[in-house]
């Protein structure tokens, strides 16, 4: 197994930024990674989707494996041999703003490949993705 994990603080609401986090079938519009997300049912825990990231490779379905409202939410993403799991945290930090946290776990042969070929992009998009978030959760408030 290989895990990285990927966090930064943010403003926002615990309510907008959970929405807009949540909001899966929007990330294309928001998310500078995201070329097509779809969600084929409720953000509940056994739902299935699709995720296709901007760049040369194939997009893959995931399923959602744990939702818990406003805290966290993991989704699911076959490997061969294996599996991605992707797991969401949202927290209040004691100054009034949020923590945000996003884990990748590898699991099975493709770790290293994952390690050597995708980390240093995912950790450096991280950065781009969670100011995205903040920012269209803001832009969401102010409606």
């Amino acid at each position: 197994m290989y895990a990285i994990t990927c966090d930064t603080t943010i403003d926002g609401t615990v309510d907008g930024v959970w929405a807009t986090w949540t909001d899966m079938a929007s990330y294309p519009e928001w998310d500078p990674r995201e070329e097509s997300l779809r969600i084929d049912g409720p953000f509940e825990a056994g739902t299935t989707g699709f995720s296709k990231q901007v760049g040369g490779r194939p997009g893959a379905d995931f399923r959602l494996t744990l939702v818990e409202p406003k805290e966290r939410w993991k989704n699911e993403l076959p490997l061969p041999g294996g599996r991605l799991v992707i797991d969401h945290w949202l927290s209040p930090t004691d100054d009034g703003r949020l923590h945000v946290i996003k884990r990748y776990e590898v699991h099975g042969p493709m770790s290293l490949p994952f390690r050597l070929f995708f980390a240093r992009g995912i950790k450096e998009g991280a950065a781009l993705t969670f100011a995205a978030l903040e920012a269209e959760a803001a832009r969401r408030a102010a409606r």
